[in-house]
């Protein structure tokens, strides 16, 4: 039997002082998935070590839900007004040999207007360019 695990890590700086309003918002969060549909947040987040404006965002054990990262990410930026670009990438990982057990992907946002601006699926990234048309490819074609 093989383990499947969704992996992750990365930061978000929103300030030395909305840190505090930033993980209660975290808590928040994590209560209503818990009520509305009972499911945990599928990520952890902590104060940075050494960066008090940011938080250490991760996946749970090799547990984790990138769409829930995403919510709460946006959730902090309309919150404490951020700006910039952010981002993550995450990894699909198996315990065994698996044809379709691994991937990964990426995606980077505008947290001003809280838009997406590109992201990348590994898995689906790959699929298109093998089903791509070879003499698409070849010169002259």
């Amino acid at each position: 039997m093989a383990d499947y695990y969704l992996q992750f890590s990365c930061e978000l700086d929103v300030g030395a002082e909305n840190a505090r309003g930033a993980l209660a918002l975290y808590q928040t969060m994590a209560d209503e998935l818990e009520a509305e549909e009972g499911v945990g947040i599928g990520f952890e987040v902590e104060a940075s070590d050494g960066h008090p404006a940011s938080l250490w965002i991760h996946d749970d054990g090799g547990c984790g839900e990138p769409e829930q990262v995403i919510a709460f990410v946006l959730r902090c930026a309309e919150a404490f007004d951020l700006k910039g670009r952010w981002g993550f990438c995450w990894a699909l990982t198996c315990s065994r040999p698996r044809l379709d057990a691994f991937g990964g992907g990426a995606q980077v946002f505008d947290l001003g207007t809280r838009k997406s601006l590109d992201w990348v699926d590994c898995a689906n990234w790959l699929a298109l360019q093998l089903q791509a048309d070879p003499a698409e490819d070849a010169p002259g074609g």
